[in-house]
């Protein structure tokens, strides 16, 4: 490992040297999933308010990037940041384990602007995706898990210096700019938790693909940064957004590439529109749901435990909004028992107010299952059929229902489907979700040969020919 250099020029030395032809097969079909759901989801979300008032508080001006669900196009930065936004207005983009957040959002958001202006080829993109991935992520496992749960949004903080070093490994920088992007990404990294819930989050994402995005391109201007010590520096990223003692930079500089967090442990596809921390919850309810069908005035309470890592932000027995609902354990279990199912349009005016949701809340008791008390008796772990008790397992769901007539039952997941890239989303359930996206925004008609251009990316010989498409396909105007 190079430890002579800062950790701002190492990466900016990784990045720079990554070719299309140094990622493994498992590499290259992860980045496509990334990009083909990332780009499904951005269409969907691109008429959710968060995305369209993002768009309307702007002076934009024409430019050469499509603003995708429309036929708008704006100037890369504009299109950058409301794409992003777009992109996780429906928190239905993919997340990471590594990172603590949504990874692609901020990459493709960034990149797809820029390739444009660039006329950059799919091999040219999936490069640059890899790239940015692969830093955000070994950033990622030097801070956490104190910066998750210190209460920044990981997606935004450190989303900023992926979007940064995938614009450029884009632009070809060389390893001195791309250090100096990373240096301003540094200082342009922000997101708090605090605004879960509300149209600041996905804001949170566009925010940063623009911002990695412009420093990429002040980088390439030979605009000045501390390159050589803006994350060791006692007033630097670590120190600051971390504290002493509490990241090892270490984990990061051993870790590249060794294996790509692209392949593990991979990418987690979402199959529900609302928190991941929800989903392993909503698997085991779903379960119970496919297999004792029971009606909701059978049952008399809902015990459901979750890891207190996600418990913290997702424990909110009253949603107070749509959006909120997308972070409400309790909300999303109650939707799963009365409809068996939970859609997109669960989390909309107005579903979420849905009486017989409503009567379900009071009922729903929410622990952390690594909480001192076990809960054994509650849950039942152990027994035969449910997974056990692991409190360093952070992506556990068990959820007990009592029915009226005394009986329990009970299911749990050790993670929920599509968590890993070991327990992946089977490839018709995500050209499913895709086709689902995309056709909120683009005609039917159009939408599975955009499908199939985005599922083999690197074989375009431009970027553009997929933009054009889309833009064509767009039903609405601006």
């Amino acid at each position: 490992m190079e430890t002579d250099t800062g950790l701002a020029q190492w990466l900016g030395a990784k990045v720079a040297a990554l070719r299309y032809e140094d990622l493994p097969a498992q590499a290259l079909h992860w980045a496509r999933v990334g990009i083909f759901d990332t780009v499904g989801v951005t269409l969907g979300g691109s008429a959710e308010p968060a995305a369209v008032l993002t768009a309307r508080a702007l002076d934009s001006a024409a430019g050469p990037a499509l603003r995708l669900g429309t036929q708008q196009r704006l100037g890369i930065l504009d299109a950058a940041l409301v794409n992003g936004t777009a992109a996780h207005a429906l928190d239905y983009d993919d997340s990471s384990n590594t990172l603590g957040g949504h990874p692609s959002a901020p990459l493709v958001s960034a990149l797809l602007p820029l390739a444009e202006q660039l006329d950059s080829s799919g091999r040219d993109f999936i490069t640059a995706y890899a790239a940015g991935f692969e830093a955000q992520a070994k950033l990622g496992l030097a801070v956490h898990l104190h910066h998750y749960r210190k209460g920044w949004h990981p997606t935004a903080t450190l989303g900023c210096f992926g979007a940064a070093a995938a614009c450029a490994r884009l632009m070809s920088l060389d390893a001195a700019a791309t250090a100096t992007a990373l240096a301003l990404a540094a200082s342009f990294a922000s997101g708090l938790k605090a605004n879960f819930g509300t149209m600041a989050k996905p804001l949170h994402v566009g925010h940063c693909a623009r911002n990695g995005l412009y420093a990429a391109r002040l980088a390439r201007l030979d605009f000045t940064a501390n390159a050589a010590s803006v994350f060791e520096h006692t007033q630097g990223f670590l120190d600051v957004f971390n504290g002493p003692g509490t990241y090892d930079v270490d984990k990061a500089r051993a870790a590249w590439a060794a294996p790509y967090d692209l392949v593990a442990p991979g990418i987690a596809v979402k199959q529900y529109a609302c928190c991941g921390s929800t989903h392993p919850a909503i698997d085991a309810m779903l379960a119970l749901v496919r297999e004792h069908r029971p009606a909701a005035e059978q049952v008399e309470v809902i015990d459901v435990a979750i890891h207190s890592r996600r418990l913290a932000h997702t424990n909110r027995p009253r949603p107070q909004g749509a959006l909120d609902a997308k972070f409400s354990l309790q909300y999303v279990l109650a939707r799963a028992l009365v409809d068996g199912q939970v859609a997109p349009a669960d989390f909309e005016d107005p579903a979420w107010r849905d009486a017989r949701v409503a009567a379900i809340l009071p009922r729903i008791r929410a622990v952390a299952y690594d909480d001192a008390g076990v809960h054994a008796d509650r849950f039942g772990f152990g027994q035969p059929g449910l997974p056990p008790l692991d409190p360093a397992n952070h992506f556990a769901g068990y959820v007990a229902l009592t029915l009226r007539d005394g009986r329990v039952l009970r299911a749990g997941v050790d993670q929920p489907l599509g968590r890993t890239s070991a327990h992946p989303l089977p490839a018709e359930l995500l050209r499913q979700k895709f086709m689902q996206c995309a056709g909120m925004a683009l005609r039917e008609d159009a939408v599975g040969a955009i499908a199939d251009d985005l599922a083999a990316i690197d074989a375009l010989p431009r970027i553009t020919m997929l933009t054009t498409r889309i833009q064509e396909a767009a039903r609405g105007g601006d």
